[in-house]
């Protein structure tokens, strides 16, 4: 293509601001039409959208380029002569496009030479509209770098993206920046408007050529004084239809003309009377619209597959809400177990004598965990005489310990809850490996009841308990005996340990829990701490022991170190004395570990790394090797 090649779009006019010979032709150079900025202006009806149609055509014929933004829906009868690509939302068009079509229809139009007109009118979204020019402006700047081919885009009305006042979108930034630097890629572009105060100055004073039409509004009028002059302003507003004023810069004078009418259907036309016959409009080849249909077949794929994620979404949203309607109910079927265990420990502490509410509200918080008590004279937590089923939401989640529910947080109240369905099924398995009956009247004693020195009937204990005591509890030891129905503590499974008593005061006490390695004696806690674990049966120090010296694992993997038989509720029963007394705390799935050391550095504030050191060992040789 030579660069002197021209298309004849006018004729000079003869009147005032004329510049030339009446009658004789207007050719604009092809390359500066393509490559360059232009501005065509004037109001509603005054001719500038012919103007752009019949500079559209001239291109078309010519065999030129172009992409066309209609904004009113007025080009598409240009397919009554051409073969043009008509894009936009509706069905009008020959395909409904979008802004992942924008790349597409770039390369059709830029490097397959595939004139296009995208129809703007047709978007109910404006929001949508504007993406999809955005996204195609901007692969054409990014193609015309590598293509380096002439190329023009169209804007109709363009003040609606670079608008004078106010801020410029994303959109118009875009426009902006090919009128600025898309020349020296081969990327030209022309802004249509009928309102020329209505777009940003910056854009018309960098126009390579413009085109003024009838104005009349003084504000539009002044631009035309500002970049013209006062004689031109006053002629502007007298043009006749299809007329201007043609200012560029590959010419000296400004010249009046009139452009020739438009040859296609003249689909902007302000509608009449008359009847107007659409006439029969090309069509674009298959292969084009197929290329673009497999881009909205795509598009319509992942949108189903969005739609179906969002349903699994709900869905999930849905199971979720209702494990947690579960869990609460679990929460309370856990708070309704611990009254129970309370009023049965209750009923068991009212046979000693002495027991005020307030010991028992203290002794009710400390097996909750609510505060940090001292040992009672039992040295341990009473599950009265009550299976323990902790951390395992169903008898039959298996043998291996797995948590079913697959959420600790779950399954720990669910756990919970099962212990009170433990309790009532198997009483006796809380501290043994086997079952015992309830409490019972013994013919020799009668009905448990106080002593005259203070202590529980033995008779009446070793019927509680389902066995033969050893010898005679004080009453604070009732407690224990409950925790231990099969008789380990009688048969010297540690009772040698159980001297502490809450009635008693132990040397040192009135020094406070807290002591020193240093001056020779040990805190309270410690010598609680070892009562305590002495004064468990022997299983559950067994156990201890085995978390000590093998770190995390399950209740029932402790149980079978212990010599136990395996069965998981004797040693989840076992395991609860231990957690709530917090020698070993829930690391997750249904594990357990170790926690001493833990527990004496909460309580002993200010004591040292090598002091707690020393009272672990101090504990552990005691009661534990």
């Amino acid at each position: 293509m030579a660069e002197t090649e021209e298309i004849t779009v006018a004729d000079v006019s003869d009147g005032p601001g004329n510049d030339g010979t009446p009658g004789a032709p207007v050719s604009l150079p092809v390359v500066e039409l393509l490559t360059g900025r232009g501005f065509i202006t004037g109001k509603s009806g005054s001719g500038k959208s012919n103007s752009a149609s019949v500079v559209a055509e001239k291109l078309l014929d010519n065999g030129f380029g172009l992409f066309i933004v209609d904004i009113d829906g007025e080009y598409y009868g240009l397919k009554e002569e051409y073969e043009i690509l008509h894009v936009g939302a509706d069905e009008e068009c020959d395909i409904q496009v979008g802004e992942d079509h924008a790349e597409k229809l770039a390369s059709l139009a830029l490097e397959q030479n595939v004139p296009i007109i995208l129809d703007v009118s047709s978007f109910l979204d404006e929001s949508e509209a504007e993406a999809v020019l955005t996204s195609v402006a901007r692969h054409l700047f990014a193609k015309a770098k590598k293509q380096k081919q002439p190329f023009l885009l169209l804007v109709e009305e363009v003040h609606e993206y670079i608008p004078e006042g106010g801020s410029v979108g994303e959109c118009g930034k875009m426009l902006i920046k090919i009128g600025k630097r898309g020349r020296k890629h081969g990327l030209g572009v022309v802004g249509i408007s009928q309102r020329p105060a209505d777009v940003k100055k910056d854009f018309i004073t960098q126009c390579d050529w413009l085109l003024w039409h009838r104005l009349t509004w003084d504000n539009d009028t002044s631009v035309v004084r500002r970049v013209l002059d006062g004689e031109y302003a006053t002629a502007v507003e007298n043009l006749d239809d299809g007329e201007g004023f043609l200012m560029t810069d590959w010419s000296e004078s400004v010249r009046r003309v009139q452009f020739y009418r438009k040859q296609t259907f003249d689909a902007g036309a302000t509608p009449g009377l008359e009847d107007v016959e659409r006439p029969d409009l090309k069509s674009v080849s298959g292969d084009l619209v197929a290329e673009l249909e497999q881009i909205s077949e795509e598009e319509q794929a992942r949108e189903t597959r969005i739609e179906e994620l969002r349903e699994e979404l709900d869905r999930k949203n849905s199971r979720i809400a209702e494990l947690e309607a579960e869990l609460q109910d679990a929460r309370d079927l856990s708070r309704m177990a611990d009254q129970f265990v309370d009023a049965l420990l209750d009923q068991a502490d009212g046979a000693a004598p002495g027991r005020t509410e307030q010991e028992r509200m203290r002794e009710r918080r400390a097996r909750r965990g609510e505060v940090a008590e001292p040992a009672d004279t039992s040295g341990t937590e009473s599950d009265t005489a009550a299976g323990e089923a902790d951390d395992t939401p169903l008898a039959t989640a298996g043998e291996n310990g797995e948590d079913p529910f697959g959420d600790d947080e779950t399954g720990d109240a669910f756990a919970a809850a099962m212990e009170t369905v433990t309790e009532s099924a198997d009483p006796g398995a809380a501290n043994g490996d086997a079952s015992v009956e309830g409490p019972a009247a013994n013919g020799a004693n009668g009905a448990a009841g106080p002593s005259t020195n203070g202590a529980v009937n033995e008779g009446a204990v070793a019927d509680a308990v389902g066995g033969d005591a050893a010898g005679t509890f004080s009453a604070e030891a009732t407690l224990g005996a409950l925790s231990d129905p099969v008789g380990e503590m009688a048969s010297g499974g540690g009772s040698d340990n159980w001297s502490v008593t809450a009635g008693e005061e132990s040397p040192g006490e009135s020094d406070g829990r807290a002591g020193g390695i240093g001056d020779g004696e040990e805190p309270l806690l410690v010598r609680e701490l070892k009562a305590e674990i002495g004064g468990l049966d022997t299983r559950s120090r067994e156990m201890l022991a085995h978390y000590a010296e093998s770190g995390p694992g399950t209740p029932l993997d402790a149980h079978l170190a212990a010599g136990g038989d395996g069965d998981r509720t004797h040693a989840y029963a076992h395991n609860r004395r231990l957690r709530t007394r917090g020698l070993v705390e829930h690391v997750g799935r249904s594990y357990y570990d170790y926690r001493l050391r833990d527990l004496l550095r909460e309580e002993l504030d200010g004591a040292t790394g090598d002091e707690l050191d020393a009272y672990v060992e101090a504990i552990e040789e005691t009661v534990l090797d």
